[in-house]
């Protein structure tokens, strides 16, 4: 076969695979990629009269004024730690809804609770502002009408205590995502040769011994890819659960202060687009530096379940 040939023959084979791959590429390219061009205004002092192109280069100036605010520190602090717990419980609540759920011989009922459990993730986020607001209004909300008071206890004006809410984000997040990211390894268990349950049964492995010394160490490379997949997430943050759940109360902004949130506000409030620029940078960055750094710990300790 000349060279030719087996070029055209290749082409023939990989074509419609790129034909499948195109809109996605094209997504990461218009969302991802083009809007790089713009990481030059984090080194500018935006002037509307004069364009950006021609504003000012201000160098490190949006960078070091960035630093030199107690938000810098607020808001880097409030990310890594929210989305650590979220990747954490998140993660020990995924793999147990799907044991569980796999454990499900009725099928009925397996397709049922799965709906349900993903029933969550479909809920936009102003829908779910409104829904916690019903639970904690300060005058008519449930757990103060409903629980509190009926028990005696001083009713809570959750909107102005900020101490409550590091707990309240993590359970409203691990209770609209965990039921969707349980999906996954659900699928995955579901592959799992059946004949090595039996063989372990026939060993006299229990149910808790079975899932200990099968079902955890096969799923411990899709728990490996996926997270280290949701550390390079690691510094962004869901907008919707920080700025639209606790309805942008100023009183909540040492817990609740992003740095999503704290974009937009320089943005919108400030009309400062040079710093607002220079935190996004600083969010990509260490978020990259973040992801290169769970890659070479998991690749010292087993190159197999690297990503690259």
């Amino acid at each position: 076969m000349t060279a030719g040939r087996k070029k055209s023959t290749v082409l023939k084979k990989t074509l419609p695979l790129f034909l499948l791959a195109a809109p996605g590429l094209l997504y990461f390219l218009i969302n991802n990629y083009i809007p790089m061009i713009g990481l030059f205004i984090a080194f500018k002092d935006v002037d509307y009269t004069k364009g950006i192109f021609r504003s000012d280069w201000v160098g490190f100036d949006n960078f070091h004024f960035l630093f030199q605010t107690s938000d810098a520190w607020i808001m880097t602090r409030n990310t890594l730690l929210y989305n650590a717990a979220f990747i954490v419980f998140g993660t020990i609540l995924s793999i147990l809804i799907a044991i569980l759920m796999s454990e499900l011989l009725n099928k009925v009922y397996s397709k049922l609770y799965q709906s349900g459990l993903v029933l969550p993730n479909l809920i936009s986020m102003v829908v779910l502002s409104y829904l916690v607001f019903a639970f904690l209004n300060a005058d008519s909300g449930f757990v103060n009408h409903s629980i509190l008071r009926p028990l005696g206890i001083p009713e809570i004006n959750w909107y102005s205590e900020p101490d409550y809410w590091p707990y309240l984000l993590v359970l409203i997040q691990l209770w609209k995502t965990a039921g969707y990211g349980s999906i996954v390894y659900f699928a995955f268990i579901a592959g799992i040769d059946k004949s090595i349950y039996e063989a372990a049964k026939i060993d006299g492995a229990g149910k808790m011994k079975q899932i200990g010394m099968i079902t955890l160490p096969l799923l411990k490379p899709t728990i490996v890819i996926l997270g280290l997949m949701s550390i390079g997430r690691i510094f962004n943050s869901d907008f919707g659960l920080f700025y639209q759940v606790p309805m942008n109360a100023g009183a909540l902004y040492s817990t609740t202060q992003t740095i999503d949130t704290y974009v937009y506000r320089a943005l919108m409030q400030v009309n400062d687009i040079g710093m607002s620029a220079a935190a996004g940078l600083y969010q990509s960055v260490v978020g990259f530096m973040l992801v290169m750094l769970a890659n070479a710990i998991v690749k010292k300790w087993n190159k197999d379940n690297a990503l690259f």
